[in-house]
């Protein structure tokens, strides 16, 4: 399977779930346990991810997991697409919550936004290991590459 502009068109995440459905339920649960559970039923709303995509050119280094990353950006509407997958699922969810924050902006929309202050926000890396916020600045990291290749 090969992805398709409509698989990473029809990416729920940045979508049909949004930045605020995040931070509404981070709000709503009560403890980090319920977050975290959270967290990987965001992950389960990836979409498939294909196999030929896992190469050494999508590999996100940096990362404690296994993270591939691939992308589509789409001219007409100046719009870039990002598809994210891990062999881990609390990975999937870290990358689940950038989607939703950077999946579907154009290139300056997604250059300009401030990850980190939604991580902040959040309160993700006082709640995940130095590994793991390690991984999630490295696939923030590589879709700013992709964002500036294409912002060129």
């Amino acid at each position: 399977m090969t992805a398709s502009e409509q698989d990473f068109k029809n990416n729920p995440l940045g979508t049909e779930t949004t930045l605020d459905d995040v931070t509404d339920a981070f709000e709503f649960l009560d403890d980090w346990e319920e977050r975290y559970a959270y967290i990987i039923d965001l992950g389960k709303q990836l979409p498939a991810f294909p196999d030929e995509a896992r190469v050494e050119e999508n590999y996100v280094h940096g990362c404690q997991s296994q993270v591939w990353l691939i992308h589509y950006f789409d001219e007409d509407s100046g719009k870039l697409y990002l598809l994210i997958d891990s062999d881990a699922m609390i990975v999937r969810g870290l990358a689940a919550i950038i989607l939703v924050a950077l999946n579907g902006k154009s290139p300056r929309e997604l250059l300009t936004t401030d990850i980190d202050e939604l991580f902040e926000s959040l309160d993700l890396f006082r709640h995940i290991s130095p590994t793991r916020g390690n991984g999630l600045r490295a696939m923030v990291g590589k879709i700013r590459d992709i964002a500036a290749a294409e912002a060129a």
